[in-house]
């Protein structure tokens, strides 16, 4: 076989491997739709509806020798 035969071998093998890809792609996608239509009405059975949101609670107050701790740190770390 010459360079040409096997280059145009290759090529026919690449774009049949890229069409196969492209092919399995485009029925995935279109089964993963089907599968969406399909089970919709069953989505409250499979995915409850989520609760009402919680208020946030207030943060916990710092102790004053924490906060003080931390500043000397800081400082001491700024001066080094």
């Amino acid at each position: 076989m010459s360079n040409m035969d096997l280059l145009a071998n290759g090529l026919k093998l690449l774009v049949c491997g890229m069409g196969v890809v492209y092919v399995f792609l485009v029925v995935m996608i279109f089964s993963i739709n089907v599968m969406s239509i399909v089970l919709r009405p069953w989505i409250d059975k499979f995915e409850p509806k989520p609760a009402a949101a919680k208020p946030a609670a207030a943060p916990a107050a710092v102790e004053a020798d924490i906060v003080a701790a931390a500043v000397a740190a800081v400082a001491l770390r700024r001066t080094r």
